[in-house]
């Protein structure tokens, strides 16, 4: 290629005339464009979206958990200590959800960071304080084990999605699990499901077999909603 081509004297790259994509010139994307300090403040959520988002988050999750405490089922990790430390004892659910979560917080300040934690710290108490408000607000007249299962499931997996979107969660053995992952390498998978099934199996010293089979059909359903919806690199947002 001729180096008098005006065409590269004024900048421009010749279309190749074999059709290949051209990578080089005017076509190349600006050296902030992506992946860089300018694209993350681009994309990266303001305090407002965070506001909002954290407030839909906790309206949507203690919808949820409201929804399984109508159906007189429960739930995994540590809420589903707190359905069972409240149906066994006759506790406060809000209480006792905070109180129970209060180990885990200096492990997601460690691996996670103060603006997690803190996130975390208010969307557990937001959403301890609102599912034992919800039902003063609002009844229902019949709610079916099934029901509850498949709709708290749902609301709460929506919900715990909205968190993490928001770099929140709902706190618990979730954290844990990351954290034993990250430093044993233990799967946090595997970490959550085995807490999860001696926590059922406890459940059949407080709850029917019948609702335990429905708690673990939300649990289920719960875990389906963030396997298909919780994919970060669908998501621009931070």
């Amino acid at each position: 290629m001729n180096s008098s081509d005006p065409d590269l004297r004024s900048g421009q790259v010749p279309l190749p005339e074999d059709g290949a994509t051209v990578t080089v010139g005017r076509l190349t994307p600006p050296p902030d464009s992506a992946g860089t300090p300018a694209d993350d403040r681009a994309f990266h959520h303001s305090v407002a979206e965070d506001v909002q988002g954290m407030v839909l988050a906790t309206l949507v999750a203690a919808l949820g958990l409201a929804v399984f405490a109508q159906g007189g089922i429960m739930i995994g990790g540590m809420a589903g200590v707190s359905f069972l430390l409240h149906y066994a004892l006759g506790w406060n659910f809000g209480l006792v959800f905070v109180l129970v979560n209060l180990p885990f917080y200096w492990i997601a300040v460690r691996r996670m960071g103060w603006e997690f934690t803190l996130k975390t710290f208010a969307a557990v108490g937001g959403v301890g304080l609102l599912t034992d408000l919800l039902p003063r607000w609002a009844t229902w007249s019949h709610m079916t084990g099934l029901y509850s299962a498949l709709v708290g499931g749902a609301l709460c997996g929506l919900g715990i999605l909205f968190f993490i979107r928001h770099r929140a969660s709902l706190g618990g053995v979730g954290i844990l699990a990351v954290y034993l992952q990250r430093e044993r390498g233990i799967s946090a998978g595997k970490v959550q499901l085995a807490f999860d099934t001696v926590l059922m199996c406890a459940a059949f010293f407080v709850l029917s077999p019948t609702k335990v089979l429905y708690s673990a059909i939300g649990a289920v359903v719960l875990s389906l909603i963030l396997m298909f919806n919780h994919r970060p690199h669908r998501y621009m947002g931070v």
